[in-house]
């Protein structure tokens, strides 16, 4: 079986605007995505740069993912009130509940980032973490049983991300050491997964 390896954040627009295509495109190819949430700006600063901060930046990413948002017919806010917040309570939850199985970690990824986009939830709080977990179908309760190994793993994949050429998110490593950037490239990861150049 194929694996793809998701590097992502929960406070990315451009994760969440990738919607469910990745797991459409792994169910298409019988492939099974590992998810790993990332400290985008730890990757960043790690990587010697210093990040989206700057305002032109920030406004121009606000027009862009609005437009995105129109053409994929997503609810977005681009300007969400719980953003940035922490995104380590949600890396956590999803970490503890890709181990424990059970539920869709998919849909409680895709869960945690609408919150966020569109929902106007705070995904550092344990409620909206519980209500996600819940909703995806796990045990709302590793909101906090999950905090050690979340925390552990969250580390780990910073560094792996680091050491494999993770270079921004969401970012997809496929087999054959194949990587794509951003949800605009999960066409041609498609055609990778199809044998495709």
């Amino acid at each position: 079986m194929a694996s793809i390896d998701y590097f992502f954040s929960v406070l990315s627009p451009y994760a969440y605007l990738a919607g469910d295509r990745l797991e459409c495109i792994a169910e298409a190819h019988g492939a099974h995505i590992t998810y790993k949430p990332i400290d985008f700006m730890a990757l960043i600063g790690r990587m010697g740069a210093r990040g989206p901060a700057h305002p032109a930046r920030g406004a121009y990413m606000a027009q862009d993912i609005a437009r995105l948002a129109a053409r994929l017919d997503m609810t977005l806010n681009a300007h969400p009130a719980h953003w940035p917040t922490n995104p380590a309570p949600a890396a956590y939850a999803i970490v503890a509940a890709q181990e424990a199985g059970g539920g869709d970690v998919g849909a409680l990824v895709r869960g945690l980032m609408r919150a966020c986009w569109a929902e106007e939830r705070d995904v550092a709080r344990a409620e909206v973490l519980r209500d996600c977990l819940q909703d995806a179908g796990f045990d709302p309760a590793l909101e906090e049983t999950g905090l050690l190994q979340g925390a552990v793993t969250y580390a780990a994949n910073l560094e792996e991300a680091l050491e494999r050429g993770v270079i921004g998110i969401p970012f997809y490593l496929a087999p054959g050491g194949a990587a794509f950037w951003g949800q605009d490239r999960l066409d041609d990861l498609d055609r990778h997964l199809a044998g495709g150049a």
